[in-house]
């Protein structure tokens, strides 16, 4: 039996709950409840409108309903009377498919029914800027390499002290925290779980470093791209898969270089097949893609993978091993889903365990520098419009998520394509005006 909240309301003295759930461009989407009607809520959800946010509804659809889950509950450790709570969304007594946490629900159990259970870890880096958007929020953080740049993190340390003892309280092993390679720009870690548990607590800590950073006078944005010299903002994600306890890593092995077992490069094998067209997932953005095949910036590297590679312990190719039993997935941005993030890693991999995928040559050179000429690896897309049309011919994604997700999520993206081809730029009338 779930735990009952209008019990747990009682014991942590809660007197509000945040109902929530994440829409398919990633808005983090919510209602407040009061402790009172609690009890109703997780019997039978709160109801929301599905067309008022980007899911693929339109307003004649009857009401969604977002089913909290007991176990995600997160109390705020900046206002102890308020819960949140991750959800499910159902519509006529059914999961919503095309919805991101039922879609990854979908993939776990998938993986379950093999007996795999796959961790994760997520690396996510954001700008701390002016509340206007213009600037970084230091003025006095200018160093050209300014990765780990002790005096400009302890300058923002009253805000990062919050959020670590935040995650501290919360108990997600909160591990380190640091000034990231452009100005202005931070990572905070913490430990690695099972990748729905990791999903919730990306969801949250965005929420919360974005709210705390506002009360600071600051704004926080894991925008790809937010300035055109700096680094983008990444959000590498560090995978594993464990048998049906979660206590044996399925992917160590001591016989291989590097330290990996064939399920593992199973597993490497389908995230590369896959790998360009799940960019349409891993970097939904329009300006994702200024990131991603990036002109060197004002630290001297993008940090960003420019083709479809992995190698050792190498931070210049998409995926790097840097230790044994485990693979670091360097190709997704701040913009990205967290739950779609995930569910994309968990199908491709998957894939690549059944078709029993090759990765293909591990390649141990500087791709920045010795890459350009390659010749045989694919190359990432250069637009969303290029990554949509590949999701599109994906039979690996339609068949892993089915049909309507995948119709559904390509709708919507396409429709926010077209509003960003209509638009019209300074540099278009710059460069045409006198056509």
């Amino acid at each position: 039996m779930p735990k009952s909240l209008a019990t747990v309301a009682k014991e942590k003295k809660l007197k509000y709950f945040l109902i929530s759930f994440v829409d398919m461009f990633g808005g983090l989407r919510a209602k407040l409840v009061p402790a009172q009607a609690i009890s109703m809520m997780q019997r039978n959800g709160a109801g929301f409108a599905g067309f008022a946010a980007w899911l693929d509804m339109t307003p004649a659809d009857p009401d969604m309903f977002a089913r909290p889950d007991p176990d995600s509950l997160i109390i705020l450790p900046w206002n102890r009377e308020i819960g949140w709570l991750a959800s499910d969304l159902w519509m006529n007594g059914e999961p919503v498919e095309a919805s991101p946490r039922v879609m990854l629900k979908r993939q776990i159990a998938l993986a379950a029914k093999r007996g795999y259970r796959m961790k994760s870890g997520v690396e996510c880096e954001y700008f701390l800027i002016n509340e206007d958007g213009s600037a970084i929020s230091d003025p006095r953080d200018t160093q050209a390499k300014p990765c780990y740049d002790q005096a400009a993190l302890m300058r923002r340390f009253p805000l990062i002290r919050e959020i670590c003892d935040g995650m501290i309280e919360l108990g997600w092993g909160a591990y380190q925290n640091d000034h990231e390679d452009a100005n202005g720009q931070f990572e905070l870690n913490w430990d690695y779980d099972d990748c729905l548990v990791t999903a919730d607590r990306h969801v949250f800590f965005k929420y919360m470093v974005k709210t705390l950073a506002e009360e600071h006078g600051m704004r926080a944005t894991f925008m790809p791209k937010p300035f055109k010299d700096l680094t983008g903002n990444g959000c590498h994600t560090h995978v594993s898969v464990w048998d049906r306890t979660g206590k044996k890593n399925l992917f160590l092995s001591q016989r291989d270089e590097l330290g990996l077992s064939k399920l593992a490069y199973d597993f490497l094998g389908g995230i590369m097949h896959s790998a360009e067209a799940l960019c349409a997932i891993f970097n939904p953005t329009v300006n994702s893609y200024k990131r991603l095949n990036a002109g060197t910036t004002a630290s001297g590297a993008t940090w960003s993978p420019n083709a479809v590679t992995y190698s050792g312990n190498n931070r210049t190719h998409m995926i790097r091993i840097p230790d044994a039993g485990r693979f670091e997935f360097r190709l997704m941005d701040g913009a990205v889903n967290p739950y779609l993030l995930q569910a994309g890693i968990l199908l491709a991999g998957l894939d690549g365990i059944a078709n029993k995928r090759p990765p293909g040559k591990r390649l141990d050179i500087n791709m920045y520098t010795e890459g350009a000429g390659l010749r045989g690896i694919k190359r990432l897309p250069l637009t969303l419009l290029d990554a949509l049309r590949l999701m599109e011919k994906s039979k690996t994604l339609k068949e892993g998520f089915g049909p309507e997700p995948v119709k559904s999520y390509l709708k919507l993206k396409m429709g926010e394509w077209r509003a960003y081809t209509s638009h019209l730029s300074d540099w278009e009338r710059e460069q045409t005006l006198d056509c």
